[in-house]
């Protein structure tokens, strides 16, 4: 696989102290496979990871055992510097590793990536999330016994874990997710847990003039994308609105050939001559894919096995993105490295269009304490293809600047997001820079698809939301707790059955 793509993606662990038999990994996650089992003085560490053809690069050792690490740092020159003789580690893995013979647990404090980890060391594990939960992480406890993996269907057959102070998932009791900035230290004997919080979204907002607002969320970006564009040429999905323009006009600028870049509509809507301005204007190799209605639907199932979420809006806006993936091929060195401008409007708070400042910022505040958990930026959603999907709007530093801004930055002269647009004013089309919010799910029909999928089954229309929350979890329930391939479950099929328990004797509306 590409070697552009980070060591691992994804990965299950055992640590045990017994030294039973593993358990059997079930990933959404597209990549090879790469099984080890290792055993110290007082514990045996059983590991299987989803990887890009280096996996040894997704491992290091410890002072007294073992670190897996899926994903990727975005701050290594600043942790370089911090190691004693300017030590260089060769890959993310074994950075860390030599960090926390420093820091201990508090290394994830220092580190800025996309990333979920576990260690193994002297009767512990430890296990930590980025700064946002970026790469979900799902861990089971029992006395002698810890099981950690970033798919929770991967743990769907373990042995029932004992409580912890953490999010249970539904329906496999005893497996909880690792909350976004996370960091369970865990004593394997007895299954103790200590948490730690590494990040939480700042609550101080921050009163800068106009233009020095202005320089930093442009500089603070731009060494986002840049980390996150890699060796190779990236992929952009592009929609035309100021977010993911402004994450492909940056990635252009630094790129010496021309980027790609892609949009995706439906039979119903496509944002297709937005996107051809911007694509145009940094002279990105642009193309664009058309989704039937009926296809993007029936990609439903795949949207929850790959995200593992059971939020119907949060489905609803990753639908086309994964149905996007879906149709993206893979190069002839494997999955590629796909920058996307999603999530900007959480620390922005661009979909409430609120121009009131004390209701914009509770919209802000509220945004950044719910997103944990809802899995809006897992990997998986492009990782069922092979290939690896970034998002430059949630690197931890970007998100300090944008969620400490004061409202009246957010929202000005009229205009939402306006410390971005005024940040990409000579860089983009004016047309660009003025155009509304539309979400991807707007733009694309996909809203009015799922609604009118549940009408036509005979919903009525003050039903359609509790319909839409039981096709999710009924979903959930078979490609997440049965384990079933998404290919295995129509979402008509779902359709029909939520149909009947909600309206019995509904017929579906003729065509």
């Amino acid at each position: 696989m590409a070697s552009n793509l980070p060591a691992a993606t994804g990965f299950l662990a055992e640590v045990r102290q017994d030294g039973g038999r593993a358990v059997e990994p079930v990933f959404a996650a597209l990549g090879d496979r790469d099984r080890r089992r290792e055993r110290t003085d007082d514990q045996v560490l059983h590991t299987v990871l989803v990887h890009s053809g280096t996996p040894d690069g997704a491992r290091a050792r410890t002072r007294g055992g073992t670190l897996v690490f899926a994903g990727e740092l975005y701050n290594r020159d600043e942790l370089i510097r911090l190691l004693p003789g300017g030590a260089l580690p060769g890959g993310d893995a074994a950075l860390v590793a030599a960090l926390f013979a420093a820091y201990d647990v508090h290394v994830f404090r220092l580190l800025n990536g996309r990333f979920a980890a576990l260690i193994a060391d002297s009767g512990r594990a430890v296990l930590a999330t980025d700064h946002a939960g970026t790469v979900p992480l799902y861990v089971s406890v029992a006395p002698g016994r810890v099981l950690a993996a970033t798919e929770a269907k991967a743990l769907r057959t373990a042995p029932r874990g004992r409580p912890l102070s953490a999010p249970p998932v539904r329906r496999l009791p005893g497996t909880h997710q690792v909350p976004a900035g996370g960091v369970l230290d865990i004593a394997v004997a007895t299954g103790a847990c200590l948490t730690h919080r590494t990040w939480t979204p700042p609550l101080a907002r921050r009163i800068m003039p106009e233009a020095e607002a202005v320089d930093t969320v442009r500089r603070t970006l731009e060494r986002a994308v840049v980390s996150r564009t890699g060796r190779g040429t990236p992929l952009v999905v592009l929609s035309g609105g100021i977010d993911s323009s402004t994450v492909a006009a940056l990635a252009a600028r630094r790129s010496l050939p021309p980027i790609d870049t892609v949009s995706m509509g439906t039979d119903e809507a496509d944002e297709f001559p937005q996107a051809r301005v911007v694509a145009r204007h940094i002279g990105s190799a642009h193309r664009e894919v058309t989704i039937p209605t009926e296809e993007l639907l029936s990609r439903l199932p795949h949207t929850v096995w790959a995200a593992e979420c059971l939020d119907p809006d949060v489905v609803e806006y990753l639908l086309p993105l994964t149905a996007l993936y879906l149709r993206l091929p893979r190069t002839t060195d494997g999955g590629r490295r796909i920058l996307t401008g999603y999530g900007a409007d959480i620390p922005l708070g661009g979909m409430h269009r609120e121009s009131r400042l004390p209701q914009l910022d509770t919209a802000v505040c509220h945004d950044m304490s719910t997103f944990d958990g809802l899995n809006e930026l897992a990997p998986n959603l492009s990782g069922v293809t092979g290939h690896w999907s970034t998002h430059p709007y949630w690197d931890r530093d970007v998100l300090d600047v944008l969620v400490s801004l004061e409202a009246g930055l957010k929202r000005r002269h009229g205009r939402d997001k306006w410390v971005l647009r005024a940040a990409m004013d000579d860089v983009l089309p004016h047309e660009v820079v003025v155009r509304p919010k539309l979400g991807v799910h707007e733009g694309s029909g996909t809203t009015s698809s799922f609604s009118r999928l549940l009408r036509d089954a005979g919903v009525p229309q003050d039903l359609v939301r509790r319909a839409k929350r039981l096709v999710v979890q009924e979903m959930f329930d078979h490609v997440v707790v049965e384990g079933r391939h998404p290919d295995e479950v129509a979402a008509d099929a779902v359709v029909e059955r939520v149909t009947g328990r909600l309206v019995p004797g509904a017929r579906p509306v003729p065509q």
